[in-house]
């Protein structure tokens, strides 16, 4: 079972005669270090899986370069607003790693509904579980100190510290790189 099979019929318990239909929309593809899943102002006509690897996604503002998540396995990545609104991405996606992901096209994506019938309310699951994530993160960086949200990462992705620069972990934080090596200082000794 791959881990795409893993998740979808962990998170959506499709019936195994649609899993198999499902996963046959999606094909296996691999990004380099460096090279882009989507860049900011084209259309991101993709989400994917990711099997391996890191992926962050950024934009600049102001002359700094902003880190708003960085993707790892297990976990979906795209340009939400350009895969379903069909508006520029304001994102960039790029690998930090050598990335494995199993990609499905816009095109497949349309098509899920028309070969699982349930697909209406299991797309508002995905969507619901998305924001709910948004959610957490802005409620992290209202109510948490920077300590905390490092703890919360730490404990929840402690992979990214061994693969991914500590400033761009700093970044996605909300803090600068001298904070977080002050937190990690802390926290080892």
């Amino acid at each position: 079972m791959t881990e795409l099979e893993e998740y979808i019929n962990g998170y959506f318990r499709i019936e195994k005669k649609y899993l198999n239909i499902l996963l046959k929309l999606f094909t296996l593809t691999t990004l380099a270090k460096d090279e882009y899943f989507t860049e900011l102002g084209k259309n991101c006509l993709m989400l994917s899986f990711v099997k391996n690897g890191y992926l962050r996604v950024y934009n600049y503002s102001d002359g700094k370069d902003i880190t708003q998540w960085i993707s790892s396995k297990g976990e979906f990545v795209t340009d939400l607003s350009g895969l379903i609104f069909n508006t520029p991405s304001r994102w960039n996606i790029q690998a930090l790693t050598h990335c494995e992901l199993y990609t499905i096209s816009k095109e497949n994506y349309k098509k899920i509904g028309e070969v699982i019938p349930e697909w209406d309310k299991l797309e508002k699951l995905f969507i619901a579980k998305c924001f709910l994530t948004l959610e957490d993160r802005v409620y992290s960086f209202l109510s948490m100190s920077a300590e905390d949200r490092f703890n919360l990462l730490f404990e929840n992705k402690s992979g990214l510290f061994n693969q991914v620069p500590l400033h761009f972990i700093a970044s996605m934080l909300g803090m600068t790189p001298e904070t977080l090596s002050r937190i990690r200082r802390k926290n080892i000794s």
